[in-house]
């Protein structure tokens, strides 16, 4: 950015001085140094801001907003489970992130498994959870604006920190992250699948879904939320409409949008008491206008239309 500025001529570099742009680079490189707090190392840039915009969304005041937008969902589906029998019931939350969800579903008495591949998410994740790293609660501050000019009204609001966590996490027996591909995951089964903003990552969205449908027990429960942008450079080998990915549920095993309701619901063998109204409201297909790591202080924002169902899995 300041080779660019450099470029300019004479005159505009002076009125480029007198706004104050010199000033603002500088600021701009500041709170990157704060941002990258410890020995540089070269590393994916673009990885590196997503990571900190996660931070946000998921572990702040900040981003409580958008978070509860896209958790609250999921989070409502599994509260329906009778408390007495959510530590017998395990739940896995693929492409974990930082592990948000996870821990709130585990914050709820279930056994929850959180798995993620990147290690930009599964290192931050660890920095959260250790009480080497984070003993309170917004004891760390970042700046995860400055590295875009865009769509901002005032330097101020570029240039501001954002403290995080707003709560303090901790891996406890119920809790437990596997730092993996998801299609490697072998071994166990889940009464409940949880995916959030995941399945659109897939290179190959037929094994995905055909790996949660294994990964669940007999009558077990998929709930998904997201949008379907097709983002892999290219390498995906099927770039589907939310109508052909419906049908491909369908074709692996899975029956959408509550068609069991009009029977007693099946946990792990175990016939629980017919779902209620309410209950079955929760679970019926719907669209959910929500931002991804938004600045909730741009003139821009991307909206998503994502998607969300709960599915059962029967068995072929």
């Amino acid at each position: 950015m300041r080779a660019s500025y450099s470029r300019l001529g004479w005159v505009h570099k002076n009125i480029g001085y007198k706004l104050g742009y010199p000033e603002k680079l500088k600021r701009a490189e500041d709170v990157t140094k704060l941002n990258a707090k410890g020995p540089y190392v070269p590393t994916d840039l673009s990885r590196v801001q997503e990571s900190l915009k996660h931070f946000v969304r998921d572990w702040s005041d900040e981003g409580r907003r958008e978070r509860d937008r896209i958790c609250e969902p999921i989070l409502s589906v599994l509260r329906d489970v009778p408390v007495e029998r959510r530590a017998s019931m395990k739940v896995l939350v693929p492409g974990s992130g930082l592990g948000r969800l996870a821990w709130e579903i585990s914050e709820l008495g279930f056994n929850t498994t959180a798995i993620e591949f990147s290690y930009f998410m599964t290192l931050g994740m660890h920095f959260l959870f250790s009480p080497q790293t984070t003993q309170t609660s917004n004891q760390h501050t970042i700046y995860p604006y400055a590295n875009w000019f865009s769509h901002t009204r005032h330097n101020e609001d570029l240039f501001r920190g954002i403290s995080f966590p707003d709560v303090l996490p901790r891996f406890k027996p119920n809790l437990r992250l596997i730092e993996d591909d998801f299609l490697e995951h072998r071994g166990e089964t889940y009464d409940f699948v949880a995916t959030l903003f995941f399945v659109d990552t897939s290179l190959n969205i037929i094994s995905t879904l055909s790996h949660i449908h294994k990964l669940l027990n007999s009558g077990a429960t998929w709930i998904n939320l997201g949008p379907l942008l097709w983002t892999s450079g290219g390498r995906t080998r099927l770039e589907l409409s939310l109508d052909e990915v419906l049908k491909l549920a369908q074709m692996v095993g899975f029956n959408i949008n509550g068609e069991e309701a009009a029977h007693d619901e099946d946990f792990n063998g175990k016939v629980v008491s017919k779902l209620s109204q309410a209950a079955l409201e929760k679970r019926k297909r719907r669209t959910v206008e929500c931002e991804y790591t938004a600045d909730r202080l741009a003139m821009m924002k991307w909206l998503y239309q994502a998607e969300f169902w709960v599915a059962t899995k029967i068995d072929r």
